[in-house]
């Protein structure tokens, strides 16, 4: 046709044309306009389909690692899911070598099983993933330690009094529960070997999206100034802000005042209360596990670990990565 692609739009009859899949020569001519920079909804035109078929295309045979579209891959993942559909998936090799490629990249074996779910390609259950892992541990092999927890509990130090003016986290709008708008936040700290050097982290309860910066010393006027500095580029979408009562937090009027939002407390000892934030220190100590010491850390390494768990599909955003959250609230 003019577009100088290769279609079969001229060649088959309009009800074959506007099929749900597509075929060999259209994942090919849909890799060459990407490559482009060709938009899907020329890119529809062209191949004689509806825009949202190039979106389901896309969704479910770029490759997982980069998201990139290669046309051989994508052809391969169709077939794949071709031949198993109906049958029960068998952890095949290229499976196995599959998933230790994403334990790698700091993906659970839920992450990995909702993935493919997604993206549509033949993968075994997570449950059949961990029983794979703790045999394998059995045999003295090392998959295990890819796991969040490595096999071992996590506990939570106790916390002091925050200082004066703390407003109690039952007078904070119930709205902050339902977790259904972005900007009511979660902070707190993960320390490092012998109670030197730390982080401070704060998440958003409705995306996951997490930020991260590293401090010198635990104390409350540099972890002000890092959480005034890390949310001021965010600053009109905020709404709250939730601690515990460490002592680090004693300067929270001074972040309530520059970021014009409202800080409220847990009460002692009920760390569920920010059970998003305890959930995310455990993801950042899979990237600088316990016993670390801290001076060894860059900023630019805080600054990666923060890049991959925003970049890391979560079960509760069905599969999007915080980021992709954040995005299309942007958008809409």
């Amino acid at each position: 046709d003019k577009s100088g692609y290769f279609t079969p739009s001229n060649l088959l009859p309009k009800s074959v044309v506007k099929m749900k899949h597509l075929t060999r020569e259209q994942r090919y001519g849909l890799s060459l306009m990407l490559q482009e920079g060709k938009s899907r909804k020329d890119i529809a035109k062209v191949l004689g389909v509806s825009t949202s078929t190039i979106s389901r295309e896309l969704r479910k045979n770029c490759d997982m690692r980069n998201g990139t579209y290669n046309y051989d891959l994508a052809q391969r993942k169709y077939e794949t899911r071709m031949k198993l559909r109906g049958r029960k998936p068998v952890f095949t090799k290229e499976m196995k070598e599959t998933v230790i490629s994403l334990l790698e990249e700091g993906y659970s074996p839920e992450q990995i099983k909702g993935c493919s779910d997604v993206e549509g390609f033949a993968m075994v259950s997570n449950e059949t993933m961990y029983r794979w892992i703790w045999d394998d541990k059995r045999k003295k092999g090392t998959l295990y330690q890819y796991l969040r927890r490595k096999g071992k509990r996590y506990y939570k130090r106790g916390n002091t009094n925050a200082g004066r003016n703390r407003i109690d986290i039952e007078e904070r709008p119930s709205i902050v529960d339902l977790k259904q708008r972005f900007g009511d936040l979660e902070i707190d700290t993960v320390i490092g070997s012998n109670h030197k050097g730390a982080l401070v982290t704060i998440n958003d309860r409705l995306t996951s999206k997490v930020w991260i910066r590293k401090l010198s010393e635990k104390d409350a006027a540099p972890l002000a100034l890092k959480a005034i500095e890390a949310l001021q580029p965010i600053k009109d979408l905020i709404h709250t802000i939730t601690a515990d009562n460490g002592k680090e937090f004693a300067k929270h009027q001074e972040i309530e005042k520059e970021l014009q939002i409202s800080f409220f407390f847990c009460k002692p000892y009920h760390s569920w209360e920010r059970g998003a934030n305890e959930n995310m220190n455990g993801l950042i100590r899979q990237y600088i596990p316990k016993g670390t010491g801290f001076s060894e850390i860059t900023d630019e390494f805080v600054s990666w670990v923060e890049t991959k768990l925003n970049n890391r599909p979560r079960k509760r955003l069905g599969y999007l990565t915080p980021n992709e959250k954040f995005n299309s609230i942007l958008t809409n």
